[in-house]
């Protein structure tokens, strides 16, 4: 996995599932990118974004967010393809991807995301 974490989490920034795979990363990230988001005007927001030595990279699907951090210099470009890629088999399994449907199968997304 390039990303050290990632984290799902509803349009306010609450994580509803969060992965953490490398370890290096406090998992306290997601309380600063929930603050990012909240002080940001929409037309502000960047996708990418760089705080204190963490890259954060996100995608906006329906009413989730899909957050990857990491520490390192990854190739964001892969993360990007990755979080969208992960966006397409949550719907594959679950018909259409929305909060609810991430709750009700929270153990399949997490076996998805230890694949």
């Amino acid at each position: 996995m390039v990303a050290s974490a990632i984290f799902i989490m509803d349009t306010k920034g609450k994580v509803i599932i969060s992965r953490n795979y490398r370890g290096d990363i406090p998992m306290t990230v997601a309380e600063r990118f929930s603050l990012y988001i909240q002080e940001k005007d929409e037309m502000e927001l960047r996708p990418v974004f760089t705080d204190a030595g963490i890259t954060f990279i996100y995608i906006k699907c329906n009413n989730l967010l899909l957050l990857a951090v990491t520490k390192r210099n990854s190739n964001v470009a892969l993360i990007l393809f990755y979080l969208n890629k992960l966006t397409s088999v949550f719907k594959d399994y679950f018909g259409e991807l929305e909060e609810e449907s991430i709750r009700d199968n929270f153990v399949v997304v997490y076996e998805l995301l230890d694949e």
